[in-house]
């Protein structure tokens, strides 16, 4: 019978050796493990990204007894080669997925295992260019599967030999049961069962044939958070009366659609999808997470009330699709085919794609694949990458006749770009308010495409802002604070969550997250459009927005104050924000009620006299909530976004009355001729940078291609897009894309800018 012997303990870790034959004596780790949890999120965009080896020695006879012996990888990022005793016996391009290598043959008695893991840059793995760290390593678990000569298969693209396909009919569930087996003999047979959540069997059949289709009769659905009820399929090789091998999946019996008009349907009922996106990464762990990480991170996203997940931007782990069936996540998940096309990359992407569906085929949460995302930045007319997108999609409903496809489309991509209908549905990423336009434009972005397209479902894959402890009672877009960012998706509540037609909503993002190019607001290295901090500990003011929505008062109520941790105020009336999923609040200051109110959208907001030390409380039926202010004369500059490690910070720039400066947004500048044409300048040195400068990470393999950059393009979708920016942000933030400016060349832009003047204000 098969065993899994977990394979963590006792490896060798030797950064930057790429020979397995290393006479140096390594770091004593367990698995898992990444090499950049510390500098892939301290900022810089200089983490380390090259080869390093894991080594570990073994004796085969304290293996468990079997006939054949698989080495399994979890995750190893992003690609790696396997040697045993100096043999190389396999090699792999992908870092988030399962895949095992036959180690049979080359066993002795001691033996050497070794594992080079290359998370460096190239052209043929995805992903290359993205806003989020690539960390090495072998970051989950590692296990030998010992199995017997005959055994469901473990080598067609990792996944497990067992796919299970039900069907709906009426009250009963027909479920095809298809299993993919080794070396089986004359006269094997196969048993198949069918468990129900108590563990009775309620189908099941012998055949010696290696599929069957089993009938449950009263099926129990599968139905989302509200009940997400699964099924076991258990199947084994029978020899001789005896189990020689035997798996098991769990699997849930729905019907879904998504309607253009009405939006996801589950079971035959509208069931509205309001969620978020998840990065698996956390604060010095990196992406080398424990389960009880992942089981924090689904308590989180229950607690705001979510019920669809986009798994961003890679498969994750099996366990927290496992724990997505449980808790009835609506999912979204997708390869890292990002930002930037590379034709040498093809191959890649359809192996990562058929990696997902085999690995995962049989989770019930899982409602779309994702194609891929943002990957017009460069511009969507490349044949190439359209030939791509046309293959992808045709693998995926030749593997997978049960799901549609979709793809995240940056908002610059036009809606008319042959890109944009490829696949069956479709979602935009979008982040007016933020990226320039204006918060007030997401309704009516999306009723024109519905209008124009009113057969196509469309959704909102990204929206949201960066939010640190910056505080501010006139926030604005840009300024980083938990007010603005507050603001921001009360905003978007109320625009995408009452227009039925869009067929979900996955906020940007659940949790803050590694990004180790970014330099913005203050603590770099980290993208801050979370609705928690990376390390989990500070739910900001935006979460209990989403969960006054989204939970049921029945199920969970609750009252919050807004802003606790903007004590120090300086206006003599200030507003108190409370949300609350119950009807009513009451505000108390200073223990006298200033009254009750009603908000329908759950947001209440109240005017408060800030007078010496006040202390509030919310109470909203059984529930309440406190917090502080406390009136000042002078804003309390740790409010105040300061940039830490800046090249150049905001307050040393030389501003003259009446001209710009590279304090001044990129849309008010580019109001003007001259403005225009310096822009085009800009654009023009930020091409020659990304052509010809060097990357600031480690030394690359020389065997590697060097990274290709194209001209980014300056259309009305890119302008709109940074419009929002003061000058001095676009250039801190183009480290994502390799570019770096120096403190003399900021000044240069500066003088030049100086020399511009501001068009007169109309009166």
């Amino acid at each position: 019978m098969r065993q899994i012997l977990k394979f963590n303990d006792n490896w060798e870790f030797l950064k930057g050796v790429s020979e397995i034959n290393a006479a140096e004596v390594g770091e004593s780790i367990t698995i898992p493990h990444t090499w950049n949890a510390t500098d892939g999120q301290d900022g810089g965009n200089d983490y380390f990204r090259g080869t390093c080896l894991y080594r570990k020695v073994f004796r085969s006879d304290l293996l468990p007894k079997a006939k054949k012996y698989y080495l399994e990888i979890n995750g190893a990022n992003s690609s790696a080669d396997v040697y045993m005793n100096g043999k190389r016996l396999a090699h792999h391009d992908g870092g988030y997925s399962t895949w095992r290598v036959n180690i049979t043959g080359y066993l002795r008695t001691e033996n050497t295992l070794c594992i080079l893991v290359d998370n460096a840059p190239n052209e043929e793995v995805y992903p290359q260019v993205a806003d989020f760290t690539f960390y090495g390593g072998i970051y989950r678990d590692v296990n030998i599967v010992c199995v017997e000569e005959t055994h469901f298969d473990l080598e067609y693209f990792g996944g497990k030999g067992l796919v299970i396909t039900p069907e709906i009919a009426e009250t009963a569930a027909n479920v095809k049961i298809d299993t993919y087996v080794n070396d089986m003999e004359k006269g094997d047979e196969i048993s198949f069962c069918i468990f129900d959540a108590d563990g009775n069997a309620v189908a099941q059949c012998q055949s010696a044939t290696t599929s069957a289709v089993l009938t449950i009769e009263d099926v129990h659905l599968w139905n989302g958070r509200i009940d997400p009820y699964l099924y076991t399929a258990e199947v084994a090789i029978i020899r001789g009366g005896e189990k020689i091998d035997q798996i098991s999946s769990r699997f849930g019996c729905r019907t879904f659609r998504i309607d253009a008009e009405t939006g996801f349907i589950l079971n035959g009922k509208e069931y509205p999808l309001h969620g978020v996106s998840r990065h698996q990464d956390r604060w010095q762990i990196g992406n080398a997470l424990l389960p009880e990480h992942h089981l924090e991170d689904m308590d989180l996203i229950c607690e705001v009330g979510a019920n669809t997940i986009r798994l961003a931007h890679y498969q994750h782990d099996q366990y927290f699709y496992d724990l997505c069936d449980e808790r009835g996540m609506v999912i979204w998940a997708e390869i890292p085919y990002i930002s930037r096309h590379m034709s040498g990359g093809n191959d890649n992407t359809m192996s990562q794609m058929r990696e997902l569906i085999v690995q995962n085929y049989n989770h019930p949460s899982i409602c779309v694949w994702g194609l891929s995302n943002e990957i017009t930045m460069d511009g969507a007319k490349d044949p190439d990458l359209i030939a791509n997108h046309h293959k992808l999609n045709d693998l995926v409903h030749e593997m997978d006749k049960t799901r549609p496809t979709t793809v995240a489309c940056i908002s610059m991509c036009d809606i008319d770009e042959k890109y944009v209908h490829i696949s069956d549905v479709v979602s935009y990423n979008h982040y007016f308010g933020w990226y320039g336009g204006s918060l007030d434009e997401y309704g009516t972005w999306y009723d024109k495409f519905h209008e124009k397209y009113p057969n196509k479902p469309i959704g909102c894959s990204e929206y949201g802002c960066e939010a640190l402890n910056w505080h501010n009672s006139n926030p604005e877009s840009g300024d980083y604070t938990e007010e603005y960012q507050a603001i921001y998706h009360e905003s978007l509540i109320r625009q995408l969550f009452t227009r039925k037609y869009i067929w979900s909503t996955h906020g940007w993002n659940m949790f803050d997250f590694g990004a180790d190019a970014r330099a913005e607001g203050g603590e770099n290295g980290q993208n801050h459009k979370g609705l928690i901090t990376i390390d989990r500990k500070y739910k900001k003011d935006a979460f209990y927005a989403y969960k006054a929505w989204l939970v049921s008062p029945d199920v969970d109520p609750f009252v919050h104050i807004c802003g606790k941790r903007y004590v120090d105020r300086v206006e003599e009336v200030t507003k108190v924000t409370v949300y609350s999923n119950l009807p009513e609040v009451e505000l108390f200051v200073n223990g006298e009620s200033i009254g009750k109110k009603s908000a329908e959208d759950h947001f209440f907001y109240f005017e408060v006299q800030n007078i010496g030390e006040t202390e509030l409380v919310a109470v909203a039926g059984e529930c309440r909530d406190e917090s502080r202010i406390c009136k000042v004369d002078k804003m309390n500059p740790d409010y105040i976004l300061r940039e830490q490690g800046a090249v150049l910070n905001w307050f040393d720039i030389t501003e003259v009355e009446g001209r710009f400066s590279l304090n001044d947004k990129i849309g008010d500048i580019t109001k003007t001729l001259r403005g225009k044409l310096w822009m085009m300048g800009l654009f023009l040195t930020m091409a020659k940078k990304m052509s010809g400068g060097k990357s600031k990470s480690a030394d690359k393999d020389k065997k590697k291609k060097k990274k290709k950059s194209k001209n980014p393009e300056m259309g009305s979708g890119v302008m709109n897009m940074i419009g929002n920016f003061t000058v001095l942000r676009f250039t801190g933030m183009l480290g994502m894309r390799n570019v770096y400016f120096t403190k003399e060349e900021l000044l240069k832009i500066n003088a030049k800018l100086n020399r511009m003047k501001k068009p007169k204000e109309k009166k």
